[in-house]
């Protein structure tokens, strides 16, 4: 077995087609069954079974894509460090939330560019569940999400501490007339989006169950639907004050605990960072 096997195997189990994989790892549809052949000899199991006009993997070779890109990850990271041995260099794959994509992250590269210009940062933004397993399954080196998180697996480090406000339009004097309406109207991200559910539990706490929500993709779609006075929200007072503070919007505090949002950098502790992530981390130690 060597490392070119395991790519080929990698490929065809996220392709699902020997052929798809033969295509991707520029080599021959023969070639990759040997490979796998090969693989399933070695570890004496079946790695994939055939459904319909595809592939898919066995329990046998779920836990050998686990490794796989574990190794393939450690084998970029030692290239990378060996071939920089005076510099630090290679690439790190950060994930995010839409706050921190949209507003920060400019301001992230910018920093950490000044210092290792020698560094490329490949940014996603996500929501919170997607992000946790994409660090989880290696497809990312860590993630900014928010707190509380608690996955066996995942180191953390408390980035920032922000307050979150409630939204509305201009013309609106006062949330409590507001929250009286029949139905509210809330906008929002899509399921899975720490903003919303924290504006749903807010509403909750205030007794109100019923509201129509419109969903958005991004923060200018939200401050823009909230202006024109289509619906309520919650975002970080910080945002809205530093980036928004032109629109005809109006701040609503939050006054119990909810109104508190702690952002994590969280990344795996299974295995000694590379040095690009190691002095991307110590930023925030």
């Amino acid at each position: 077995m060597n490392s070119n096997d395991l790519k080929i195997f990698e490929a065809a189990a996220t392709l699902g087609s020997f052929t798809k994989a033969a295509e991707a790892t520029f080599t021959v549809q023969s070639n990759v069954t040997a490979r796998i052949k090969n693989l399933e000899d070695e570890f004496g199991a079946e790695l994939f079974r055939r459904v319909s006009r595809k592939v898919v993997l066995t329990e046998a070779g779920e836990t050998l894509l686990q490794y796989a890109k574990k190794i393939g990850r450690l084998l970029d990271d030692a290239k990378s460090d060996i071939q920089s041995a005076e510099k630090i260099g290679g690439t790190i794959r950060i994930g995010c939330i839409e706050t921190t994509m949209a507003l920060k992250v400019p301001e992230i590269i910018k920093g950490f560019a000044e210092l290792y210009p020698n560094v490329e940062l490949e940014f996603q933004s996500s929501m919170l569940s997607v992000l946790i397993q994409d660090v989880i399954s290696y497809k990312l080196d860590a993630a900014f999400v928010a707190a509380p998180i608690n996955i066996p697996g995942l180191q953390q480090l408390v980035v920032r501490d922000e307050q979150l406000v409630i939204i509305a339009g201009g013309d609106v004097t006062k949330l409590s007339v507001l929250l009286k309406e029949e139905p509210l109207k809330i906008v929002v991200f899509g399921q899975g989006c720490f903003f919303r559910a924290r504006l749903e539990t807010w509403l909750g706490s205030k007794g109100v169950l019923r509201y129509k929500s419109t969903v958005l993709n991004s923060i200018e779609g939200i401050i823009n639907f909230v202006e024109a006075g289509l619906g309520i929200s919650i975002l970080p007072a910080e945002v809205v004050n530093q980036y928004y503070g032109n629109r005809k919007i109006k701040t609503f505090p939050i006054t119990n605990e909810l109104a508190k949002m702690t952002t994590l950098l969280v990344y795996r502790n299974d295995e000694l960072p590379s040095k690009a992530l190691k002095a991307f981390l110590d930023q925030y130690r």
